[in-house]
């Protein structure tokens, strides 16, 4: 399984970017690893695994904007296609080891 994260969050007062930043440093603690400006991802183990890393996330969401969450399996994962200019290529490839906590 794979969770997305995607958010919109102010960052026009220095309050505001802190709360940015805090959020963005706690999803790289967690785990989760930048696709692209404010969507990141990470891999889980089952959705079980999944769905303790989005209840931990959520909990930590800013008061001020927007984040969603979404999981995917490693075959829909395996079917994103991904362009760089006009050079496709190709998506990460999923973790050959389990995670152990």
């Amino acid at each position: 399984m794979w969770v997305i994260a995607m958010f919109d969050l102010p960052t026009d007062t220095p309050k505001a970017r802190k709360a940015y930043t805090r959020f963005r440093k706690e999803l790289l603690e967690d785990g989760f690893s930048m696709m692209q400006y404010s969507v990141y991802s990470r891999h889980c183990a089952s959705i079980d695994n999944a769905e303790i890393h989005v209840a931990r996330m959520g909990r930590k969401v800013p008061g001020e904007g927007e984040v969603r969450f979404m999981t995917i399996t490693d075959r829909q994962w395996e079917r994103i296609k991904v362009f760089v200019g006009k050079t496709r290529s190709p998506p990460a490839r999923s973790p050959a080891q389990l995670e152990f906590f």
